[in-house]
């Protein structure tokens, strides 16, 4: 099903899609007493798709809190197989019998700290598709990256290698997260400007990949959206809703940015 929204002067046929990551936070009780405010601040919010990324132990109450609500919920992370003797994994299996509907996959902090390669970040894209469910794939340069002119080779060389042997066909389920690595939890926050002008460089990547598919394809945006800039970043006509870390663990400032991008 697709919608329109206006971007500016333009309608646009995607969705907004506004996306928290509460990484290593919240207890099973913390996470449902957050989720249980958050539906009711959003419930009546139309044409914004609204998702909470929360950690493997809170997955099952956080999808019964928000049973019946317009709140979804994601998985930080997965292991790319349906089953098997990987102690200490979670397959999408796992994932999609308790009711995740998304999993973010090839976060900036996988990839540095846990060392995750394209390679098999792209494995779990596929895993994540064949069970049903809709991968969040994060690309981004780091500072050192931008300062060199490197970022769009980056962000491709990502998105390329990410998406690797996919369909256009299921392009169309797949969200793109871009989060510019420097501005992760920094404060700094790439301007408007600066941040469309790489969301557009992604588009085209995933044009030449998948044809008009790619004007379908939401890019969200990932580095410090706050309340106060939220509105400002989702103005612009290729940003198309916001992957959200330290702003989505209080409910109220989550529900800012879910408003701001209606």
């Amino acid at each position: 099903e697709i919608t329109t929204r206006l971007v500016g002067s333009e309608m646009c046929i995607r969705d907004s899609v506004i996306a928290g990551n509460w990484k290593m936070n919240k207890t099973n009780a913390e996470a449902v007493e957050m989720l249980t405010e958050l539906k009711g601040l959003v419930k009546d919010v139309e044409g914004v798709k609204i998702v909470i990324g929360a950690p493997f132990t809170a997955l099952s109450d956080a999808v019964k809190a928000v049973e019946g609500s317009n709140v979804e919920i994601a998985a930080e992370n997965v292991y790319p197989k349906s089953s098997g003797a990987y102690t200490g994994e979670v397959s999408p299996t796992m994932l999609k019998a308790i009711g995740v509907k998304y999993v973010i996959l090839g976060h900036s902090e996988r990839r540095e700290y846990f060392k995750e390669s394209n390679e098999f970040i792209n494995e779990k894209v596929k895993a994540v598709l064949a069970a049903g469910m809709t991968p969040i794939l994060c690309v981004g340069e780091k500072l050192e990256d931008r300062e060199a002119g490197r970022t769009a080779e980056v962000n491709e060389t990502q998105v390329r290698e990410g998406l690797k042997d996919i369909t256009a066909e299921e392009a169309k389920n797949i969200i793109i997260a871009y989060e510019p690595v420097w501005a992760i939890g920094t404060g700094k926050t790439a301007t408007p400007e600066m941040a469309q002008e790489t969301h557009k460089e992604i588009r085209e990547v995933l044009k030449s990949m998948f044809g008009t598919v790619a004007d379908e394809m939401v890019i969200q945006y990932g580095g410090s959206m706050k309340p106060e800039n939220a509105a400002e970043l989702l103005a612009q006509a290729d940003i198309d809703g916001g992957l959200i870390g330290g702003a989505s663990l209080e409910a109220a400032s989550f529900a800012k940015i879910v408003l701001a991008a209606k």
